[in-house]
């Protein structure tokens, strides 16, 4: 059965003990920072301590999110991470262009996933989400699209969310995480946003912090209320193929069966 990355932990480059601290903390993927978490003459540091991380494959998926393309520092952050055996992923951030991952591509074979954080990067989602083989994954990054957009509420995010969402499944890319909940104290807003996350159509989230990881996991795994209707749903479509309405009256057909394989594929990860 499938499992669904829900949860991607970021850790700043230039800590070597915090990234080793968040290998061990039950995250699906650990996201090494080279970027915003890491000041100016901190650079090299990280880069060196993150290459010398991934040179053996380590105990969970790491990507690591090197510095904008365009930047000083991209070439060398590139150049040192090419073809190190730990390496799952490469995460861009500030993309604006599908030309940006392209010029990634060529610079390494890993996976690539872009970050949309700006209002020409949502204007451009769907060209970059199909830009090349290498992409995996498309993803918002909310603070820089905010300041951009001089954004003071966050309902107003809604649409830049959903325009990733549909250009992800357009593009036949898995569905967008969510970017970071910046308050690590606020648990409970952090499920209440996850849980309108959800509706939206993204899948899992991005935590910047260890106590972020169960919430976040809670919030995406379905209930048991879920798992049962999906359960009678299979059953229901495996005795009669077509549209059918079950007992209680609601209304199944392949789109309702599909959905109901993604929630068993999840409630696999229990």
């Amino acid at each position: 059965m499938t499992r669904f990355p829900l949860t991607w932990l970021y850790a700043p480059g230039d800590r070597p003990h915090v990234v080793a601290k968040a290998l061990a903390a039950g995250a699906d993927v650990v996201v090494v920072d080279l970027e915003d978490a890491v000041a100016p003459d901190r650079k090299e540091y990280a880069r060196a301590a993150t290459a010398e991380l991934l040179t053996q494959p380590p105990p969970v998926p790491v990507h690591v999110r090197v510095n904008a393309l365009d930047g000083p520092w991209a070439a060398a952050d590139l150049t040192a991470l090419a073809g190190l055996p730990g390496l799952s992923g490469l995460r861009l951030p500030k993309v604006t262009a599908p030309g940006t991952v392209r010029q990634a591509a060529v610079a390494t074979p890993v996976p690539l996933y872009a970050l949309l954080e700006s209002a020409l990067g949502i204007e451009h989602a769907y060209a970059i989400a199909t830009a090349h083989p290498a992409l995996r994954g498309i993803a918002l990054g909310e603070a820089d699209l905010r300041a951009d957009l001089g954004m003071r509420a966050d309902a107003g995010l809604d649409w830049p969310r959903s325009r990733v969402i549909v250009a992800a499944r357009a593009a036949g890319l898995a569905p967008p995480s969510q970017t970071v909940h910046p308050d690590i104290r606020d648990l409970d807003g952090l499920a209440a946003s996850c849980a309108h996350g959800r509706a939206l159509g993204f899948l899992g989230r991005a935590a910047i912090h260890p106590r972020q990881l169960p919430v976040i996991e809670r919030a995406y795994l379905p209930t048991e209320a879920e798992i049962e209707h999906a359960e009678t749903v299979i059953k229901a479509a495996s005795a009669n193929a077509g549209a059918q309405a079950l007992p209680d009256g609601r209304f199944i057909d392949a789109a309702v069966v599909a959905m109901a394989r993604r929630t068993l594929s999840l409630a696999g990860r229990r």
